[in-house]
């Protein structure tokens, strides 16, 4: 029997219309009849007392539970860096389950097969050590798939059982398990501290430390490194590199994830679309300068990179805003001596020609926002330059110097006068701030979608993952250009919301309201 619309001529339904099937709806409902569930009175009281003050409190005294944090761990961004060189294979050492973890998170949120494989440690490898699992594995990577370069980073059980990756390494190498002149980085990314963006920051040093041994430091080739940090937006990549070609600056871009994770379709499946040429990262070393568009992904990074290669300038830039993109114009000229190009100067001109179109509607407006603590604070600045009054910035994978850094962005803007930072908060605190002390829109990834639902709180979706929005790490949001993306989602979600609420005739729909 056919209770729902199909695609023709296949008939297959969507899930959504599939479930609402009788034979689907009895089975739930006998589910829900013979579990013991709460009393449902109950349930609802109980639910409207976690929106309260009162319960507030109780939830932000909380020490021994975590609920829904806003980070991943140390190897999915250890992968993620991986991916971004020429012909290399993530190789995480530890359990099959932690790697199919990340490749389904990236899989799921760039809808691109991502390539990596692990050393499938079991309970015999907790006990005796995962040497043997490190040289079974090497092999076999090495051999089937054939990998320039191979990046290991471990999980949760390598680490509580303290193997050593430079010793097994090289027992791989004096076994024959991998030739000896192929390129094995390694980094040590504990689940159980730091997040994704420490683990990219361990994997990336790794990579370019096991580069710069394997050649001496040559002569100045006047390029410019560029760092883009723990960023799952290959459109930012992209747009970063438009911007340099209009500098007519040569840059290596170390760990180029671009055309890995948002590859064309030739119709031929390649293991290794793309990444930094590895030619270009041993020659990276060389470069007139090093800079990264985050500063939290690269923290050990730079300070390695500015006590070993002795460039011209080192530093952490986050061209995101009018401010922030400023800053990295400005930096680009004054280390390669060339103008800012007019292309780039008109791009600005047209950035705050949209802004001032659209500030009346944002002006004014509360926001709360969460995710990565670099991402955080290039929005927040943005979004104060707008007018818009950052009422809880929220950031799991925080640290005390975040916490300086953003108080002191509050505290420099008359807009931010009223904000407060959570450093090592999650979004089940999020969820009572936004219950006690409404905002207009929140900023942040897929998972705010329950909190949008719970609150009735509008959300834009900038951050990773994003599961549930397909294209719009295709956007950029650094550079002019990004500014004007992230302004059009945000200024067109505050719309959204006022159509929503003034949509009854003659009620609260009382003015020609068609143009906004």
């Amino acid at each position: 029997m056919d209770t729902g619309k199909t695609n023709a001529p296949l008939g297959i339904k969507d899930h959504v219309e599939l479930f609402q099937e009788e034979r689907y709806q009895k089975s739930f409902e006998a589910k829900r009849a013979a579990s013991e569930m709460p009393c449902e009175e109950d349930v609802l009281k109980i639910s409207e007392w976690t929106k309260t003050k009162e319960y507030k409190e109780k939830n932000f005294a909380r020490e021994a539970a975590v609920i829904n944090p806003a980070k991943a761990c140390q190897p999915l961004g250890a992968v993620l860096c991986s991916l971004g060189f020429e012909g290399t294979l993530p190789f995480v050492h530890g359990s099959q389950g932690c790697v199919a973890y990340f490749r389904t998170y990236f899989a799921r949120h760039f809808k691109e097969p991502i390539a990596a494989v692990s050393s499938s440690m079991t309970e015999d490898a907790a006990v005796f050590g995962g040497l043997s699992n490190m040289i079974e594995g090497l092999g076999n990577a090495y051999a089937l798939y054939k990998p320039q370069m191979i990046a290991v980073s471990t999980t949760c059980m390598a680490e509580v059982i303290g193997d050593d990756l430079n010793a097994f390494i090289k027992n791989a190498k004096e076994q024959g398990a991998v030739p000896e002149d192929l390129p094995v980085p390694f980094a040590h990314t504990p689940s159980f501290v730091g997040s994704h963006v420490t683990g990219y920051d361990n994997m990336l040093k790794g990579i370019l430390q096991a580069l710069s041994e394997a050649r001496p430091k040559g002569s100045p080739n006047g390029k410019v490194n560029i760092i883009p940090g723990f960023d799952t937006y290959p459109a930012n990549i992209r747009e970063v590199k438009r911007m340099l070609k209009a500098f007519g600056i040569e840059a290596t871009i170390l760990a180029d994830t671009s055309d890995v994770v948002d590859s064309p379709n030739t119709g031929d499946y390649q293991l290794y679309p793309a990444g930094t040429p590895l030619e270009e990262a041993l020659d990276a070393q060389n470069a007139s300068a090093t800079l990264a568009l985050q500063r939290y992904s690269t923290l050990k990074t730079l300070e390695w990179v500015s006590q070993n290669w002795a460039q011209q300038k080192t530093l952490a830039l986050r061209p995101i805003g009018v401010k922030g993109t400023d800053a990295f114009m400005e930096a680009l000229s004054e280390i390669t001596g060339k103008p800012i190009p007019e292309e780039l100067e008109k791009e600005r001109g047209r950035l705050l020609d949209a802004m001032t179109d659209s500030s009346a509607w944002i002006h004014g407006k509360r926001f709360a926002i969460y995710g990565d603590p670099d991402l955080v604070l290039g929005l927040t600045s943005f979004l104060m330059e707008l007018g818009a009054e950052p009422a809880h910035v929220l950031c799991t994978n925080g640290d005390k110097e975040f916490t300086k850094e953003a108080e002191y962005l509050l505290s420099s803007n008359p807009f931010g006068a009223s904000g407060k930072v959570y450093t090592g908060k999650d979004l089940w605190h999020l969820r009572s701030l936004l219950f006690t002390e409404p905002v207009d829109f929140f900023i942040g990834n897929a998972h705010g979608k329950y909190l949008q639902r719970d609150t009735g709180t509008p959300l834009v979706r900038i951050g990773f993952p994003i599961f549930d929005r397909h294209h719009l790490h295709r956007y950029p949001i650094l550079g002019y250009q990004g500014a004007l993306n992230v302004l059009t989602m945000v200024v067109n979600t505050v719309l959204d919301e006022l159509d929503r609420k003034t949509n009854v005739p003659g009620k609260t729909d009382i003015s020609f309201d068609l143009i906004r």
